[in-house]
């Protein structure tokens, strides 16, 4: 059987490293290679040996202050579009592009569901441009040159950075934590991991919107976090109306308690990518942090 070859677009990030580690379970089935595309050199790089190119690359962080925002369309747009056209132009059979949940806009106080009807609106130009940039492929897309756009919701596991870590210091440290009903869309890292490899095998195209198979609450899931370090945390909802408050003016608040899902069916696949749970991927991820 002949190894499926994938270039990997954005050398060094996160999701990157954990799939090239994730794919060594099969070492005779993938050949992986990462690419920097920080630069022009990238664009003499020849990408016909690939089958798969995974673009990666861009600007993960939202920012509010707008003199980052000509950089994020450079980058989370116009970056996407030219790595397309390249891999296009150079024969690739299949190219897949990490967008992201927030092309729907900010998690909210109240409900905020998501299913395949739902229209994004991005509220911050982290969100409009990769939404821009999906919008850039699609007309690229041909019957020889397959694209898959993954709106993935926040991703975490060992060696994550972002919201979850603050979460993990917050339960280590914290006696009470607020006992919060809220409900989120997440994605274990390995998760993900089998989720692309399987968009490889079966040479998938399409909008995909992988998650893990339960919801998150938030308070629940620092109280996992604090068990897994043998730690007690009490739950407590005395700081609830304060939270309530806070929503509309805080907007790290709005990050940690607000709701934002997808509904389950939309993230069902026709093979099982989760391969942990909720529960077991937090101990697998705080193990030895």
């Amino acid at each position: 059987m002949n190894k499926k070859r994938i270039l990997i677009t954005g050398k060094g990030s996160y999701v990157g490293t954990s799939f090239i580690k994730w794919l060594k379970q099969c070492p005779n089935q993938y050949e992986v290679e990462e690419l920097s595309v920080r630069g022009t050199t990238w664009t003499e790089y020849d990408f016909s040996s690939y089958d798969t190119v995974l673009h990666v690359a861009g600007i993960a962080h939202v920012s509010t202050d707008p003199k980052m925002e000509e950089q994020y369309y450079k980058v989370n747009r116009d970056l996407t579009i030219e790595v397309a056209e390249k891999a296009k132009k150079n024969k690739v059979k299949q190219f897949i592009f990490m967008s992201s949940i927030i092309v729907y806009g900010d998690s909210s106080s109240g409900e905020k569901v998501i299913d395949r009807s739902t229209i994004p609106k991005p509220s911050n130009f982290y969100g409009k441009s990769k939404l821009q940039a999906e919008e850039g492929i699609k007309s690229l897309e041909s019957d020889t040159f397959k694209i898959v756009i993954i709106r993935p919701p926040m991703i975490y596991g060992k060696y994550s950075k972002g919201n979850y870590v603050k979460l993990s210091q917050f339960a280590r440290k914290l006696p009470v934590f607020p006992d919060y009903n809220n409900k989120r869309s997440m994605l274990y890292i390995e998760n993900l991991c089998e989720f692309l490899k399987l968009m490889i095998d079966n040479f998938e195209r399409g909008l995909f919107f992988p998650q893990n198979s339960e919801h998150v609450q938030t308070s629940e899931m620092v109280k996992f976090i604090a068990e897994a370090h043998m730690k007690r945390i009490r739950l407590t909802r005395i700081f609830n109306p304060l939270l309530k408050i806070a929503f509309t003016k805080v907007g790290i608040v709005n990050k940690v308690f607000g709701n934002l899902f997808y509904e389950q069916t939309i993230s069902e696949y026709k093979e099982n990518y989760r391969v942990l749970n909720l529960r077991d991927s937090i101990i697998a991820t705080e193990v030895e942090r």
